[in-house]
């Protein structure tokens, strides 16, 4: 069995060892062939709070870890130049 794979961006690390991420998928419409983009948010699991805003990080699907994460952040592909900003 294949393990699904997605590559996003994430846009929140709020919560403790979880981080959501935003995939975008492009494709042509159907009919018009006009290049439609849709994103779907997922909840990663990120064990080391390890991931910023804006990381590129590809996610693997995994078995269900809480009632809303299915996905595992598997390695961070790129960190986003901007600093966190702490509160």
């Amino acid at each position: 069995m294949a393990l699904k794979e997605r590559v996003g961006t994430v846009v929140s690390n709020k919560m403790d060892k979880t981080v959501v991420v935003a995939v975008e998928n492009r494709f042509p419409h159907a009919i018009y062939q006009k290049i439609i983009s849709r994103t779907t948010r997922y909840k990663a699991h990120d064990e080391g709070n390890t991931c910023r805003l804006g990381d590129r990080v590809r996610i693997t699907e995994t078995r269900p870890l809480s009632a809303s994460k299915r996905w595992s952040v598997s390695e961070v592909l790129s960190h986003s130049k901007a600093k966190e900003v702490s509160k």
